[in-house]
C-alpha cells in the first residue's frame, strides 16, 4: 500500500470513531431530554396534588389501566418515582459528561479538528 492508501483509511477510520462518539453523544442527549420531560411532568403532578386531601379520589395509569386511587396512596409512589427519575437523570448527566470528555482526549490524541461544512 501506498503512504496516500494508509492516510485515507486511516483518515476513514478517524471518520467512523468521530461519527460513532457524536451518534453515542446524540443518543444520551435524546435519553436527557426525555427523562427531563417526564421529571417535569411527575413535578407537575406533584405539585397538584399535595395541597389536596389524602382522602380525595385519584386516577393512575398503571401499565396502560387506568386505576382508581386516593391522593394519599399516589403521593408516595408519585415521590418515589420522581426521586429515581432525579437518580437516572444525573447519571445520564454524568455519563454524557464522561463520554465528551473521552471525545475531547480522542480528539486531542488523534490531532482531529472538526470541519464543519
Amino acid at each position: 500500500m501506498s503512504q496516500q492508501q494508509v492516510s485515507a483509511k486511516k483518515q476513514q477510520e478517524l471518520q467512523v470513531q468521530y461519527s460513532n462518539y457524536k451518534e453515542t453523544l446524540q443518543a444520551i442527549a435524546q435519553k436527557i431530554g426525555d427523562v427531563e420531560q417526564e421529571t417535569e411532568e411527575h413535578k407537575l403532578v406533584l405539585e397538584t396534588l399535595t395541597p389536596l386531601s389524602g382522602e380525595r379520589k385519584c386516577f393512575r395509569m398503571i401499565n396502560g389501566v387506568l386505576v382508581e386511587r386516593t391522593v394519599s396512596e399516589v403521593l408516595p409512589a408519585l415521590q418515589t418515582n420522581a426521586d429515581g427519575l432525579k437518580e437516572v437523570l444525573d447519571s445520564l448527566v454524568k455519563q454524557y459528561r464522561g463520554k465528551q470528555e473521552e471525545m475531547d482526549k480522542w480528539k486531542k490524541k488523534n490531532s482531529v479538528q472538526v470541519v464543519q461544512q
